[in-house]
């Protein structure tokens, strides 16, 4: 062995738990503090139920679980806003033409032209100001928004 390159070795050094057991042994450390040990871990003393909270170790993850439900609930919440059938036609864009012939003829959020798209195209191609550039513009903006349009509505009635 090499002289002058090895620490210094106590062998009896005191090694002190939080829980206030202290015992020796050897170490290149004279005191070592630890947190748990033998006498009061909880696989060691058969209390397996029994929860060591270091420093808030358990409140964090808590923290960390419930940000990430509230997360959850709010993306759940802004899909279904997203396709709520409340939504104002205005939302849409589909211009002022538009929104005002669908807004005379009483339709005023998604709810209702999906309603009038049950019975085919024709019920909206009968309003007045409401043509097939318009149909084609309400479509698209419903399926750009996630709305799933009725069967009724996809077949191209001349």
């Amino acid at each position: 062995m090499k002289k002058g390159i090895h620490p210094e070795f106590y062998p009896d050094a005191t090694v002190t738990c939080s829980c206030g057991n202290t015992w020796k042994t050897g170490s290149t450390k004279k005191e070592i503090r630890t947190e748990v040990c033998s006498k009061c871990h909880p696989f060691f003393t058969g209390e397996q139920a029994r929860l060591i909270d270091i420093e808030g170790q358990v409140d964090r993850f808590y923290k960390k679980l419930q940000a990430r439900q509230e997360f959850i609930a709010d993306t759940k919440r802004k899909q279904d806003e997203k396709v709520s059938p409340d939504r104002p036609v205005a939302d849409l864009d589909l211009g002022k033409r538009a929104t005002e012939s669908l807004a005379e003829a009483g339709i005023t959020n998604v709810g209702h032209i999906l309603a009038k798209l049950e019975s085919g195209e024709a019920a909206l191609l009968e309003l007045a100001g409401v043509g097939r550039k318009t149909l084609i513009d309400i479509k698209k903006k419903l399926r750009a928004y996630g709305y799933e349009l009725p069967p009724a509505a996809e077949e191209i009635s001349v």
